[in-house]
Order: structure tokens, then C-alpha cells, then sequence
């Protein structure tokens, strides 16, 4: 069985080849400029690992995680727009570099891409592949609008962020395990763990990602640090500021929250900093990760098989990108 890192590097050679057509040019281009800047690939090797736990990695399973994958930065371009975000891993976004028009075009016609690429895997299969997919697809949607509608309302529950985060970011890579382990002959139950092991590690992961936004190294995390602060995005972080700051760093915050000058992020960083924050937020992500470990112990494999899986959930919980 082959690590998380030999596994990223085929899926590059066979991700690397052109996905979309030459011509018109002013649509494709732009696709293949986004693809080209990279990424950590997780979701489409959680779906092979999800194959290679039942099973030895079928071609199906490659061609299923190239639909993930396209399916995933579909959603970065939509999403980049919706968060005015000028870098993506350190380069121009689509939008920024292109204007709004073409990213929305080069978005849709990526998922549309992502479609052609599912249909290619064995028939028997895809009523179960598609109709998890579809349910994804929707959820992820669901889950940004959330997001969105959470940055205009005045307070949001610890508990609604978690729904949240489950649809916007969790629930793709459960479903990219689920998937592969279809694929893999995997049984009912076993789908059912791995789902639910994908689930926590994803809330996990969103935690994570949150946490480098607020105190993560800007040359490493890829973009600007404070990113979710300057949208005022009801992140975890905010969250708990909130539930224990004092009456004055309160009233400092919603006066942060409603500004908009280069005084906010620094100063709602002395006020996480303040809250200890950053120590609370690491012992949750703990909490969801330990929950994700269970899960995966359920599984009805033999543990070698599932020493990919561990590797993957330790690598994803100490990045700092």
C-alpha cells in the first residue's frame, strides 16, 4: 500500500493532462490556469484511500477522484468571488485575473466537466456514486449560503457553525471516502463509518483552517491571514471570543465587527490572543479529531489497511498551509 505523499504524485500525472479543450480559449484558458496552481489534493486521494481500504485502487477510482477534484475547485472559484478574495495558494484568483464574467463561466463549466468524468466509471455503480455525489453537491451549496448568511446576522450558536462547517466543508470529504469505498466493494455498514470518519476529520480540518486564517504564517498558509476577520465571518474563533470575552473587550469587538478600517484585524487578534483563543481552538479541533479516530476504528477492516487513513488524519491536523 502506498503513502498519502506517492499517491498525491500519481494523481498529479494523471490530473497534470489538459481537462478541458484548446478552444475558445478566453473560457478554457482560465480553467487550466486554477487547475494548474495546485493544491493539497485531499479530497480526490480521500477517495482512492477509500477505494484501496476495501479493495486495490481500481481505475474507476482515479477517474472519480478527477470529478472530485474538479467539482472541489469549481467551488474555490465560486467561492473566491463570494469572499472578494484576491489570492488562492499564493497566486491571482480566477476573478481577479480574469474578471467576475469568465470565473463564472470557467466555475460552471468545470462542474459540468466534473459530470462528464462521473459518468466514465463503471454503470453498476453510479446510481450509488451519483446519487451521493448530488446530495453533496447540494449540501455544499447549502453550506456557503449559511456561511453567508451568517456574516449579516448579529449572533450565531456555537452549534449552527458546526452545521455549517459539516455542509460547506465536511461533508465532501466524507462523501470522496464513501465513494472510493463503494467502489471497493464496501459493505453498508462500513459505508456508514467511513462516512461518519470523513465527517469529524472534515470538522476537524474546517477548524484547522479557521485557526491558520486567524495565526497561521502568511507565506505558508498561502493567503492573507485575517481574511475571515475582515469579512466578519462568524467563524468558531469569533464564537468563543464572544461567550467569554468581558463587557469591554465585548463592546470593542462589535465595534471592530462594524468597521471596517486597518485597525480590525490586529485588534481583534489582541482580543482572541486575549481570550486564549488559539489554545481553546486547538483543543477542539482535538476533540473532533479523537471522535473521527474512533470512527475509523469501527471499521470492519484489518488495521494495516487502515494505516493510510491514520497517516493522512495526523497530516491534515498538523499543516500549516
Amino acid at each position: 500500500m502506498r503513502d498519502f505523499k506517492e499517491l498525491v504524485a500519481e494523481f498529479g500525472t494523471r490530473f497534470g493532462v489538459a481537462q478541458f479543450p484548446a478552444a475558445p480559449a478566453t473560457l478554457y484558458e482560465p480553467g487550466e490556469y486554477f487547475l494548474s496552481i495546485g493544491g493539497k489534493r485531499i479530497r480526490p486521494i480521500l477517495c482512492v484511500l477509500g477505494n484501496e481500504l476495501f479493495s486495490d485502487i481500481t481505475e474507476d477510482a482515479w477517474s472519480l477522484a478527477t470529478a472530485i477534484e474538479l467539482f472541489h475547485n469549481f467551488t474555490l472559484i465560486h467561492d473566491d468571488m463570494m469572499d472578494a478574495a484576491a489570492l488562492r495558494r499564493g497566486m491571482q484568483t480566477v476573478h481577479t485575473k480574469y474578471g467576475d464574467n469568465t470565473a463564472l463561466l470557467t466555475g460552471d463549466v468545470m462542474l459540468i466537466r466534473a459530470y462528464e468524468k462521473l459518468q466514465t466509471i463503471n454503470p453498476a455503480y453510479l446510481p450509488k456514486i451519483l446519487s451521493l455525489f448530488n446530495t453533496t453537491a447540494r449540501e455544499v451549496c447549502e453550506g456557503q449560503q449559511l456561511d453567508m448568511d451568517f456574516e449579516k446576522m448579529p449572533s450565531v450558536t456555537l452549534d449552527a457553525y458546526i452545521h455549517m462547517i459539516t455542509l460547506k466543508t465536511s461533508v465532501l470529504l466524507a462523501a470522496s471516502l464513501e465513494m472510493g469505498a463503494i467502489l471497493g466493494g464496501a459493505t453498508p455498514g462500513n459505508c456508514k463509518h467511513i462516512y461518519a470518519f470523513g465527517k469529524n476529520l472534515g470538522i476537524a480540518f474546517q477548524i484547522q483552517d479557521d485557526y491558520l486564517d486567524a495565526f497561521g504564517d502568511p507565506e505558508k498558509f498561502g493567503k492573507e491571514v485575517g481574511g475571515d476577520i475582515r469579512q466578519n465571518k462568524k467563524t468558531f474563533l469569533l464564537l468563543h471570543a464572544l461567550e467569554v470575552a468581558t463587557p469591554n473587550q465585548r463592546a470593542k469587538l462589535d465595534t471592530l465587527l462594524a468597521s471596517n478600517g486597518p485597525e480590525k484585524v490586529p485588534q481583534v487578534m489582541e482580543i482572541f490572543k486575549a481570550c486564549n483563543v488559539d489554545a481553546w481552538a486547538i483543543e477542539f479541533k482535538e476533540k473532533y479529531l479523537q471522535m473521527a479516530l474512533a470512527n475509523l476504528e469501527d471499521i470492519a477492516v484489518t488495521s494495516t489497511r487502515k494505516s493510510a487513513l491514520l497517516s493522512l488524519a495526523n497530516y491534515l491536523m498538523q499543516r500549516e498551509n
